[in-house]
């Protein structure tokens, strides 16, 4: 897989770059990871309500053809857009799902956090009492009480066309997180947003993203 380190571009370019790159690949097309983090931006997956998006403001809001609902891109975040062709890759897509939530939860390991899954609301989540702790979640939680006591530390909405993969995972790092504050993240009504910063973690954008694409690509291999 070849990766590539993009630093900080315009979201719309680059959604149509990742368009492109699929509609043009061909069985021997290698697999590629584009890292990078975006300015300021709303983007709205296919299952996307507009009640969700309650004062974008200033912040431009974009009509993706990923799944799921709205989310947020910023300065600070480290956004991953695999471009993998699962029919050579050898698995299914709920089995890359899977792999790229993995892939987040390695990354934290490595700076002494501990992800964890909830079921049925892809991404990522942390306790906020105590990022580390390797207690399990109980569950399943009871309606309406999902998320208590968790913050979401990264989201994820993919797109697959022809077997192949775009958009991807995007991870919190060090944000200005008011605009989450504007939205319901992912269509979740009072979810709160963190960043690894927030919890006590102070890295660079440069290493946190060197370290998810690591993982991304040992897992997705």
């Amino acid at each position: 897989m070849q990766q590539r380190m993009l630093g900080r571009v315009a979201y719309e370019p680059t959604y149509r770059a990742m368009q492109e790159f699929t509609a043009a690949r061909h069985e021997g097309t290698p697999d590629e990871l584009w890292l990078c983090e975006h300015p300021p931006v709303f983007t709205q997956g296919l299952a996307g309500k507009a009640e969700h998006v309650l004062n974008p403001g200033a912040i431009p809001v974009v009509q993706t053809n990923r799944g799921g609902q709205v989310t947020y891109h910023g300065p600070g975040q480290v956004v991953a857009y695999p471009l993998v062709d699962l029919r050579r890759r050898g698995y299914f897509v709920k089995e890359y799902v899977y792999r790229l939530e993995e892939a987040v939860i390695r990354a934290l390991a490595e700076f002494g956090v501990t992800g964890h899954r909830v079921a049925g609301a892809p991404g990522i989540y942390v306790r906020l009492a105590d990022p580390s702790s390797h207690q399990a979640l109980q569950g399943p939680r009871a309606p309406g009480h999902e998320f208590d006591g968790l913050g979401k530390i990264a989201a994820l909405g993919v797109k697959v066309s022809r077997h192949c993969t775009y958009h991807g995972v995007a991870l919190n790092v060090a944000m200005d997180l008011e605009p989450f504050s504007r939205i319901h993240p992912c269509g979740y009504a009072g979810l709160e947003t963190v960043d690894l910063s927030t919890i006590g973690v102070s890295t660079p954008w440069n290493e946190a993203a060197q370290v998810l694409g690591q993982k991304l690509t040992a897992l997705l291999a």
